[in-house]
């Protein structure tokens, strides 16, 4: 039998729509956000020849294969060397730091499980802290890179790279802001759609670019009917498995309340197969986007001999290369259980169901359920690890077989299908809202007698 929840939602339409007025000015704040952020990724950086850096990030010579993930992340602001070019990249960094550092430092891991929201508040403000570090680390990499290449700068000095310093941290800063407001006052998470907003973007001009070579007859036909059937057979994957739980018989004991017997329900506790989400791709992405940049942007400059080496690692980390995707599978797999162990807790998931009298069917309360729940658990982990790493590494074999002349980014895929499963689902549980307010007030006015009359009383 459908639940009350689900009935609801079958049930909503256009008009249920047309009444959310607070689900409109969300709506409406992400909208607008999300334009601010994608004027932002056309303003170029003081003193960049965006026609010269344009043509050096163009250079099919040029060491760059981890530069198009990055570009692609940051809607296109990287090939524009705009203030939005190191997008929140800076910021997850940052969150992953202080969530590690929440396992085993111990003031830390107090924080987040005993202190509340005060704690959790104060675990944000760290990765602030630590954002603003890497955001002024990166920047000033990338500036130096900048400015040892000739022909890129109009006027190349210690003014340039303090300005891009100040440019590209802001920038980050800002789109740290505007991530938290969407989260607080729009829909969805807003760190998630910036980046979603970022690789939609680029969508239309990766598609032109796959039509021109095969125009070019750089790309069959086959070929190019091949991945756009590849495409969609990962997306209908993407959504299964996004949707794929273990559903967990919870049974409720009987009890007496006078002179009837209550309780002895049943229900479920859904565990879902990809528990981390799209985290670990996004983690491990901004991993290896962190030491490479500056070694990208400096592979064609006159390197100090001690630095012989830069070169040869950033042409093994580009797609397709062996390398690479040996270090972005293990940070895949590695990230998908690191997430799952912070976000999902068996012990106090044991605790929560003895403290309301739940208990698995044939499972003893407590550490033997526990127990029970980290098994179930971890072999979901092992299937929805190797979901995402298959999902984002059969676009790199793809390349390792096809050549760079196109790159066809399973992870880009992978999160523009979660993000948009989960802004829908923060939409419906808004319209759920507002259909519930409605109701209780229909049973309001209903228990009034209709327009506020007191109900009439039968002698």
């Amino acid at each position: 039998m459908a639940s009350a929840a689900e009935q609801l939602a079958a049930n909503m339409n256009m008009g249920t729509f047309a009444k959310a007025t607070e689900l409109h000015k969300r709506l409406l704040f992400t909208l607008l956000a999300l334009l601010v952020y994608r004027i932002g990724t056309y303003v170029p950086i003081p003193g960049i020849n965006s026609e010269a850096f344009l043509q050096f990030f163009q250079n099919p010579d040029g060491q760059r294969g981890i530069l198009d993930m990055f570009n692609m992340f940051s809607g296109g602001a990287v090939e524009r060397m705009a203030v939005f070019a190191l997008n929140v990249t800076p910021y997850i960094s940052a969150s992953i730091i202080v969530q590690l550092m929440g396992t085993v430092y111990p003031p830390w891991e107090k924080l987040k499980k005993e202190g509340g929201e005060s704690g959790r508040k104060q675990l944000n403000q760290y990765t602030r802290y630590l954002t603003v570090f890497l955001a002024l680390a990166q920047s000033f990499g990338i500036a130096a890179g900048l400015n040892a290449q000739p022909g890129l700068i109009d006027e190349p000095g210690v003014f340039f790279i303090a300005t891009t310093v100040v440019s590209l941290t802001g920038g980050t800063m800002f789109l740290m802001w505007l991530g938290e407001q969407v989260t607080a006052r729009g829909v969805g998470n807003g760190i998630s759609l910036i980046i979603f907003a970022g690789i939609v973007a680029v969508l239309p001009s990766t598609i032109a670019r796959m039509l021109g070579l095969a125009q070019q007859g750089q790309m069959s036909a086959f070929a190019l009917f091949f991945i756009a059937v590849l495409a969609v057979a990962t997306v209908v994957f993407i959504v299964f498995m996004e949707r794929a739980q273990r559903r967990l018989l919870i049974q409720y004991p009987k009890r007496q309340e006078g002179n009837r017997m209550a309780g002895g329900e049943r229900s479920f506790l859904p565990l879902k197969v990809n528990t981390a989400g799209v985290i670990p791709p996004i983690f491990a992405s901004s991993l290896l986007m962190l030491p490479t940049t500056v070694a990208s942007l400096t592979a064609n400059a006159d390197l100090p001999s001690y630095l012989g080496w830069l070169p040869l690692v950033t042409s093994q980390l580009t797609h397709g290369q062996p390398l690479f995707m040996a270090l972005y599978a293990a940070l895949i797999i590695f990230f998908c259980f690191f997430y799952t162990s912070i976000t999902f807790n068996p012990e106090d998931t044991a605790e929560n169901l003895r403290k309301y009298g739940g208990f698995l069917p044939g499972i003893r309360p407590g550490k033997r359920t526990a127990e029970y729940l980290d098994y179930v658990l971890t072999r979901l982990t092992v299937i929805g690890a190797a979901y995402i790493t298959a999902v984002c590494l059969l676009p790199e074999f793809m390349v390792a077989q096809m050549g760079n002349s196109l790159y066809f980014g399973g992870t880009s895929i992978l999160i523009v299908v979660s993000v948009t499963m989960d802004t829908v689902a923060q939409i419906q549980s808004q319209l759920l809202a507002h259909q519930y307010e409605g109701l209780i007030k229909k049973a309001k006015l209903r228990g009034r007698g209709g327009r506020g009359a007191p109900t009439p009383v039968r002698r």
